[in-house]
């Protein structure tokens, strides 16, 4: 069996298959970010999912496509974790981008953007993925994510920029104090998921014209830094991934409309385009595993299709 898996640092999505790519199950454990997770928390969240280890043994070959799988040294961190349950796979870690390309992958090249608790994009023509701009994460970065979001509602209500209907429904919804929002930004690894949290406010108040301005703004930041940078951007499609274009879908297009860009895949779950293109392109490729075969991660850093 193959194991798929698309990683954010919210959620993991897994996809059990069978060598003919036939879905066997599905299910899901917590994101495996390795900016905030060590190889002890993978290898222990897994544990605690009885569908996986029932199957572990089972298991041939995993692709592992997540955020911040970026560098090899973050990469160990997840090879570690998965080699200490599936210790009989063929182990291959990529990027959540490249999982994003093969995903919206259509037959011709196109900018491949993710909109989730982060944000990031690429231009993928079919073999490379190609980054003009590297990810800055929440701190720096992230514009038109969940996590950006969360932040600019909150200054908002802090610094009473919000108007006060709402901000009384953020107060009664939230009770959030100065001093939990500093321990849960400041002393939480976990701070960019926290932050996209209030992005459900966001969500629910989307027509208000205060939190719209706040979309477009957030939406607008990501245009201009992370996909007009690319010489295509006006001349092929834009294909996202993601909650967040999923609920701005309309506010999204009317950025993309200002700088005369096409919008094409807008995608929330990305896993079963994934597995679709795994089963096509990879999987008809894979050769069984041998008994003497190493076992443990085989990555490559920039893969093509």
């Amino acid at each position: 069996m193959i194991a798929i898996i698309d990683s954010g640092s919210t959620k993991s999505d897994w996809l059990i298959v069978d060598s003919e790519g036939m879905e066997q199950f599905r299910t899901k454990t917590i994101g495996m970010n390795p900016y905030f997770v060590s190889s002890e928390d993978i290898a222990d969240e897994i544990s605690k999912n009885q569908d996986l280890m029932k199957q572990a043994s089972m298991i041939s070959h995993i692709f592992f496509y997540g955020a911040g799988c970026s560098t090899s040294e973050y990469n160990k961190v997840l090879e570690k974790g998965l080699a200490q349950i599936f210790k009989k796979s063929k182990i291959r870690i990529e990027h959540d981008l490249l999982a994003a390309a093969y995903s919206a992958y259509r037959n011709r090249p196109a900018i491949v953007c993710i909109l989730g608790t982060g944000s990031n994009s690429c231009y993928f023509d079919g073999r490379k993925l190609y980054e003009e701009t590297p990810s800055l994460a929440f701190i720096l970065g992230d514009e038109g994510s969940g996590s950006n979001l969360g932040k600019r509602i909150i200054r908002s209500y802090f610094l009473k920029k919000m108007p006060k209907r709402l901000s009384r429904t953020f107060k009664e919804r939230f009770n959030l104090t100065l001093k939990e929002l500093n321990k849960n930004v400041y002393d939480n690894k976990f701070a960019n998921a926290y932050l996209a949290s209030f992005s459900r406010f966001v969500i629910d108040y989307k027509h208000e014209p205060f939190i719209q301005k706040i979309i477009y703004d957030s939406l607008n930041e990501f245009m201009i830094n992370q996909v007009l940078v690319y010489p295509q951007a006006k001349s092929v499609e834009l294909n996202f991934i993601g909650s967040i274009a999923h609920f701005y879908e309309d506010t999204l297009a009317a950025v993309a409309s200002e700088y005369h860009l096409k919008i094409g895949e807008i995608i929330k779950n990305p896993i079963d385009n994934l597995v679709r293109y795994h089963a096509i392109h990879i999987i008809p490729k894979l050769k069984p595993l041998k008994d003497s075969e190493p076992q443990g991660a085989s990555q490559e850093s920039k893969a093509s299709g």
